[in-house]
């Protein structure tokens, strides 16, 4: 049976833009930015198949404690790092929409998700930093001349803050990290074809930068639909990473529910929604 014209589309434009397709143990599959596993730092985006979580049955969610049960996200986890191969300690954090980044300096820092932070960035080897999202932007970042590597959660207020710019910030302090080395991975978010927000949002935006107009498509009555992930790659841009070193998955979490958590649809629909995780660690970390 051949593939729907949109399915053929859809699979064109995410090879172009730098992702491959991961499958592994139960059915779970992931996206892989190739440019930065082929820099030495393997990575992943789950996606929503392939697991023991009944969100619906067989669904693959990766956070959120007070709506499954431990064990089932425990075994989700373990299925998820074993598409990336090798050993692995995860390391994660209670995400509050801020602009905290946590340095990890070692596999016994990875333990705890207590710690408030929206990024994580490390240079140790076999620990794997993760972000949790059904929605938001996830960002991955590598530097593979220092062996250094971030995850960053941006939704739309850590965007406003600058949460991927000030991760480069602490990835420059901490390992000497020059963003023209960089590459960014942006994931599979709310995007502009489906990510409506209201008049507060559209102003904050408009106060704090000069371009903010070219985010936003206006709808009605103040309300317009917002493109964070392009918000996010300017934001790198600006930082100094070269823009062929970004590279974003053109898929929608809202859009497509047969591979995304969405917190915005399905929090509405079903009163409770899984958590999509992202995650990036460095194969061999050079020490130099």
């Amino acid at each position: 049976m051949s593939m729907p014209m949109e399915m053929i589309t859809a699979e064109t434009e995410i090879a172009r833009a730098g992702f491959a397709w991961r499958e592994g143990e139960g059915g779970v599959r992931a996206l892989v930015c190739e440019p930065l596993e082929g820099e030495g730092f393997p990575n992943a985006f789950s996606t929503r198949g392939g697991g023991v979580s009944p969100f619906p049955e067989n669904s693959l969610n990766l956070a959120g404690f007070d709506e499954d049960s431990a064990e089932n996200i425990r075994e989700n986890r373990r299925r998820l790092i074993r598409l990336l191969g090798g050993e692995w300690t995860l390391a994660a954090c209670w995400q509050v929409h801020g602009l905290e980044v946590r340095v990890v300096r070692d596999a016994e820092d990875t333990q705890s998700e207590r710690e408030h932070c929206d990024a994580l960035t490390t240079r140790a080897p076999g620990v794997l930093l993760g972000v949790k999202t059904a929605d938001c932007v996830p960002v991955l970042l590598a530097d593979a001349r220092r062996g250094a590597c971030a995850a960053v959660h941006a939704g739309w207020r850590g965007t406003l803050a600058g949460i991927a710019g000030r991760a480069l910030e602490r990835m420059r302090d901490e390992f000497g990290t020059d963003p023209a080395e960089v590459s960014a991975a942006i994931g599979p978010a709310a995007r502009a074809c489906c990510y409506e927000v209201g008049a507060e949002v559209v102003n904050a935006f408009r106060a704090k930068f000069p371009n903010a107009d070219s985010l936003f498509t206006p709808t009605h009555d103040g309300h317009a639909l917002v493109d964070i992930q392009l918000a996010n790659r300017q934001q790198l841009v600006e930082a100094g990473v070269a823009a062929g070193r970004v590279h974003t998955l053109p898929l929608c979490t809202i859009c497509r529910p047969e591979l995304f958590f969405s917190y915005r649809r399905e929090k509405r629909l079903y009163g409770r929604t899984g958590r999509l995780l992202s995650v990036i660690g460095m194969r061999n970390a050079d020490s130099s």
